[in-house]
């Protein structure tokens, strides 16, 4: 009895980056959000590629065109507008108006049908739970965007995602339906006048319509760079559906290493 104290004691004392690893493997992703996840990326690039040469049309001649949508300003101030003649030039944007439309029109239907089948799978399924905010999330907004800067470990791990993902996520849906929306509203603005009238009228939708792009844009760049941040192990999750997550061994398992080393 006097050993078997002795051990255990001596478990007690052990610092807690001595203990074995454990490696457990948990489920993150579903198989329905993998497969919606990864036709949509290059659906929602193609959209965004397409689009901006729909935007060149707006950019050629400063004297004929409107331009008081597509820029930041105040009145008849322009202090930045969207986008430099070089950025046109460079990505070979120029020129392609007719073909800009084409591919937008033809990729819009999968990326709406692939859209609307994902709100559907999250209300059916119930996963909708892990990706709506709550209160909570909102007032911790700051601490948890702070938290992921510095790399501080959270609770988001496994099948859960911080305050602050699931404020970017649901936030991504509002923001997808939106330039849905506004795009119908932009192509058939006098056969479907409710959704121009939703979007506050013709010109209004065309504003809605280029910061959501705006949006998606930054949510793309985010998302790639947290998700390198993350490590592999996070990012073949996506992949495989499944992560492995490291954590320190209890003092039973150096318990009974000692008790066999004894």
């Amino acid at each position: 009895m006097a050993g078997h104290d002795s051990v255990t004691h001596t478990a007690s004392l052990v610092p807690r980056s001595h203990l074995p690893t454990v490696l457990r493997i948990e489920e993150r992703h579903s198989l329905a959000v993998r497969w919606m996840h990864w036709i949509n990326f290059p659906l929602l690039i193609i959209m965004i590629w397409s689009g901006l040469m729909i935007y060149w049309a707006d950019s050629v001649d400063l004297n004929v065109l409107e331009h008081r949508v597509y820029r930041v300003g105040i009145g008849d101030f322009t202090l930045f507008r969207f986008f430099p003649d070089w950025f046109y030039r460079i990505f070979r944007l120029n020129n392609h108006f007719t073909r800009g439309l084409s591919f937008h029109a033809l990729v819009m239907w999968p990326f709406i049908v692939n859209g609307v089948a994902y709100v559907l799978y999250l209300a059916i399924s119930g996963e909708w739970r892990r990706i709506v905010p709550s209160a909570s999330d909102f007032a911790q907004l700051a601490r948890t965007v702070l938290d992921d800067l510095l790399n501080r470990e959270t609770s988001a791990t496994g099948k859960t995602y911080n305050g602050a993902q699931r404020i970017a996520y649901t936030l991504l849906l509002i923001v997808g339906a939106a330039s849905v929306i506004s795009g119908i509203a932009i192509w058939k603005p006098t056969s479907l006048p409710l959704a121009t009238a939703i979007m506050g009228g013709y010109r209004a939708a065309r504003l809605i319509h280029f910061w959501t792009t705006i949006a998606f844009c930054a949510f793309i760049c985010i998302h790639l760079v947290q998700g390198i941040r993350a490590g592999w192990g996070r990012l073949q999750s996506i992949v495989t559906g499944f992560e492995t997550v490291a954590e320190p061994g209890s003092s039973k398992s150096r318990k009974s290493e000692s008790a066999y080393g004894d």
